[in-house]
């Protein structure tokens, strides 16, 4: 089942997820439905905060970007309760956007390699080490467990010009390309 996803201003974007067991209710088909609802949507990740659940739950399918980054070919994964618990010095900026955030797209400096512990959708504990374009994503839906937006991470002079674009899209104008939810107002 294709969620909705929830758009910039809603209170569940701004909580810091819970940590949940591998008895949580329907987990596996909450699962699912985040996979159905990212294909839908054309992204290559979502955070359980995004369509709703305040949660340490993200899913990642970066395959579609294998083009222009080989590595990610089979890059599918399941993070259940994820630690980052080492990061890179080494820092680069990419160009980032987001379902929440629909039609916005901001450079973002983020660690390039970083090590994660997780909970596979088996509810088997993994810990990986990822370099570039996967770290960077993995970075981007991780600070959604945290109330983090990337629109938070840009420059303060970045986020007085788009203020007023922000506003606008809490309010509902934008694009809409997939369904979604309108949260109470932009902050």
């Amino acid at each position: 089942m294709v969620l909705p996803i929830q758009i910039i201003g809603s209170e569940v974007l701004r909580k810091k997820a819970k940590t949940i067991d591998k008895d949580y209710p329907n987990l596996q088909e909450f699962i699912e439905d985040m996979y159905e609802t990212m294909y839908s949507s054309d992204g290559v990740g979502l955070a359980a905060p995004q369509v709703g659940k305040a949660i340490r739950l993200f899913i990642i399918d970066a395959s579609p970007m294998e083009e222009d980054e080989p590595t990610l070919k089979d890059f599918k994964r399941t993070f259940i309760n994820p630690k980052i618990i080492e990061a890179s010095e080494e820092k680069a900026k990419a160009e980032e956007g987001c379902l929440s955030i629909p039609d916005v797209r901001e450079d973002v400096e983020r660690h390039t390699s970083l090590t994660i512990e997780y909970f596979n959708e088996n509810f088997e504990k993994v810990t990986e080490k990822l370099e570039g374009m996967a770290a960077i994503i993995i970075q981007h839906e991780y600070d959604h467990l945290d109330g983090i937006l990337f629109t938070d991470k840009i420059s303060p002079l970045r986020k007085r010009l788009l203020k007023r674009r922000l506003e606008a899209i809490a309010k509902g104008r934008f694009v809409r390309r997939y369904k979604f939810v309108l949260g109470k107002k932009y902050r």
